[in-house]
């Protein structure tokens, strides 16, 4: 969920079942664009049909399944106790529980009550406490030390969890302040945001060498390669695994070809040059082929956007074996190798340039500045 939920396109719905709350409520919808009201019909003051709000009678509990169901965050005007037995029956899955924030009736208090990383019910708390003037609750261990969210690193960028049933142990391990190693070999840098500087328990390295080398209690792992059985076995017998979104498929293709060919190629050269595809970024091409069949259905497939070039866009990249063929049918020297070079920003390629059957594939990685303090 957003930081600003009064900017999110996340669903989110107000709740109140006391004159005061619905007071309260109203005021917070006014301020929250976007979110629906719920309150009590004996609260009605008539001007519920104009402004889209929701009036229910009888008990709230039978109108919380259906809310748990339609919204991504809860904002409920009633007592703390009586909210957790009512939603306690609800509760399935921190990775699917919408965030719960309880304010109480005179808005002094907004408690981070359910999902309060995953769901963003400590980000929706912060928002509603801010536009109600109320005091912020929130008992998460990691964002009262101000330290790493291990289930929330990464996730601003992109990144990807690989094995999520490592992030409760780990998690533990950060908040109990054990030794902790970030292994980072690709990825944005920039994830440590607190005005303090990282905690000494917290090292960060440039590979797993230097790692094993110091020794750690449990590890955040951030690269787009494949790990060896022993680095698997090494790192991440308590270790999270992340996949930062840093790779580039060029790709230059006959007209026509169709996607069953493309994939398998994208996916034999992942596989051959030890890629994980939860690290592909997009896919790179030149402007002809924006609307080549196969190249976008990969693209929907995989959630992979297509990034196009002109080829006078493309010519700009100085090609180590300019095709005067591929110059004659596209106006560019090359396709997939300057393509991939432009879209990721790099200055070299991974894999300059493979070429099976219809299809042509180059890789390059996207660059991420290194910040040299703390690292090892």
């Amino acid at each position: 969920m957003s930081s600003d939920p009064a900017q999110t396109s996340e669903r989110v719905a107000i709740v109140a079942i006391t004159k005061h709350g619905t007071a309260l409520a109203r005021t917070l919808r006014d301020k929250m664009p976007g979110a629906d009201l719920y309150y009590m019909e004996k609260f009605a003051t008539g001007d519920e049909a104009i402004e889209g709000i929701h009036l229910f009678t009888g008990s709230v509990r039978l109108i919380l399944p259906d809310l748990f169901q339609r919204y991504d965050g809860l904002v409920i005007f009633i007592s703390l106790g009586a909210v957790v037995r009512m939603i306690a029956p609800l509760l399935k899955d921190k990775k699917t529980d919408p965030a719960v924030v309880v304010v109480d009736d005179r808005a002094e208090h907004a408690i981070s009550v359910l999902s309060g990383h995953l769901g963003g019910a400590n980000a929706l708390t912060r928002s509603v406490a801010s536009l109600l003037g109320a005091r912020p609750v929130i008992t998460t261990a990691s964002d009262v030390q101000q330290t790493i969210a291990v289930d929330l690193f990464g996730r601003d960028f992109g990144w990807e969890i690989e094995n999520f049933d490592k992030v409760t142990p780990v998690s533990a391990a950060v908040v109990n302040e054990e030794r902790i190693a970030i292994v980072q070999e690709s990825g944005e840098r920039n994830w440590w945001t607190y005005d303090k500087p990282l905690p000494s328990h917290i090292r960060v390295y440039r590979s797993a060498t230097g790692a094993v080398e110091a020794g750690f209690d449990a590890a955040l792992v951030v690269t787009h390669r494949l790990l060896t059985e022993d680095e698997e076995r090494t790192l991440l017998s308590n270790g999270v695994l992340y996949r930062p979104k840093v790779i580039v498929l060029g790709i230059g293709c006959n007209r026509g070809t169709p996607v069953e060919e493309i994939e398998q190629v994208v996916l034999e050269t992942l596989a051959e040059l030890r890629l994980s595809v939860r690290s592909v970024r997009n896919l790179a091409s030149i402007d002809l082929k924006k609307d080549e069949p196969g190249l976008k259905s990969l693209s929907e497939k995989y959630g992979w956007p297509l990034i196009v070039y002109t080829p006078e866009e493309l010519n700009t990249v100085e090609l180590p074996h300019p095709s005067e063929v591929v110059y004659r049918y596209t106006g560019a020297y090359g396709v997939s190798e300057p393509a991939a070079l432009l879209s990721a920003g790099a200055e070299t390629w991974l894999m300059e340039k493979k070429k099976s059957g219809n299809v042509t594939i180059s890789v390059a990685v996207v660059p991420h500045e290194r910040t040299e303090a703390g690292v090892r």
